[in-house]
């Protein structure tokens, strides 16, 4: 009888039957996808990425979807946001099901494929999420990145002390609109900012209304995972003779906060705590470290987050940097910061990769007044 029970068990979780902690979650047969948002026909929309090589475009895939399965209508979320806050409400399923659709009629290349499916390379990527209302990075939040501004061996005894006592996470809020770029778009140089560095961090995604939520309880709340690289201007207060922290001067500058190229769903995602995170600038790698070294870990930085401010679907928490910085005396023996005409790549395992040029700022005549 236990055999029987649970083939049955088996076989309504493999038919998407079975929830999980009380969400509609796709099937496990599902064909893994990314969720993006793309300029097609030159304007944003949202799209489904299909083995890092197809973009569908999703409003147009899921009505040819219902006219041909003759399924329930479903209109497309806008925005990103609003997909995240449908998703768990069943258009999860949907987005599984034209996934597989695609894959099983080999339709996502040759000469049936439909116009809605695009190669990735013939598709500019914006950033996934225009825009958050929020988001927060952590900052020295990785035990090889904590005082990576001084000689190796004072670096080692600091990090040790905090292994010993972990204290309680540092959040910051950093700006949205205006510093989010998407895959591909320039990194501007401030004028008169010689000490931009930059900093290679997994992005996470929340997808419920999120207040006092335990570190336990935290995966529950989030959606999916992306890249943020948080820029950083190193040079200090403008006009001051001593140096002072400014987390508003140091981090908020335009084009500081690249996101994307996707977002991975959790589910597709695996185990967040031991990825892989590589940046390099003009071809030699700068940062080339795993998640397994954060001090706090992602779902504790989300209780610490929520139980100060409530998290909303789409707000993004930046789970902080490895070693290997621009301003790092401990990775290399000089410190190094972005030039113009620099090349930026940065890779997390399992999301992808994000490409930028550093640009010298030219103000406009009018704003130079």
């Amino acid at each position: 009888m236990h055999r029987i029970l649970c083939s049955i068990g088996a076989l309504l979780v493999m038919a998407g039957v079975v929830g999980w902690a009380g969400q509609n979650v796709p099937t496990v047969a599902s064909e893994p996808f990314k969720l993006g948002t793309f300029e097609i026909g030159g304007t944003p929309a949202l799209g489904l990425v299909l083995r890092d090589g197809y973009v569908v475009e999703l409003d147009a895939a899921n009505r040819d979807y219902e006219r041909k399965s003759g399924g329930e209508k479903i209109q497309v979320p806008a925005d990103m946001i609003a997909l995240i806050e449908r998703y768990e409400g069943g258009l999860n399923r949907r987005l599984a099901a034209i996934a597989r659709q695609l894959v099983a009629d080999g339709k996502l290349a040759g000469a049936t494929r439909p116009a809605y499916v695009r190669d990735v390379a013939q598709t500019r990527a914006l950033a996934p999420i225009l825009y958050p209302s929020k988001m927060l990075n952590a900052a020295g939040n990785y035990y090889g990145h904590v005082s990576e501004n001084l000689p190796p061996e004072e670096q080692r005894k600091i990090a040790d002390e905090r292994r010993r006592d972990r204290g309680t996470p540092y959040l910051f809020l950093k700006a949205t609109r205006g510093a989010i770029i998407g895959d591909g778009g320039d990194i501007i140089l401030p004028r008169g900012r010689d000490k931009i560095d930059w900093e290679c961090e997994i992005g996470v995604v929340i997808g419920r209304r999120a207040k006092y939520v335990p570190a336990d309880q935290a995966k529950n709340y989030i959606f999916g995972y992306t890249i943020e690289l948080d820029m950083s201007d190193r040079g200090g207060r403008p006009g001051e003779k001593e140096p002072r922290s400014d987390w508003f001067v140091g981090k908020s500058h335009d084009t500081f906060a690249p996101m994307g190229p996707y977002i991975v769903p959790k589910e597709f995602f695996g185990d967040p705590m031991n990825v892989g995170q590589k940046l390099s600038v003009n071809g030699t790698v700068m940062q080339d470290g795993r998640s397994t070294d954060m001090i706090h870990n992602i779902y504790e930085l989300i209780e610490f987050g929520s139980s100060i401010m409530t998290l909303f679907p789409g707000d993004v928490i930046s789970a902080g940097s490895p070693a290997g910085t621009g301003m790092s005396r401990s990775a290399r023996p000089e410190q190094v910061f972005l030039k113009p005409g620099d090349k930026v790549v940065a890779t997390v395992e399992g999301i992808g990769t994000l490409t930028h040029t550093a640009r010298a700022e030219t103000v406009p005549s009018s704003a130079a007044r």
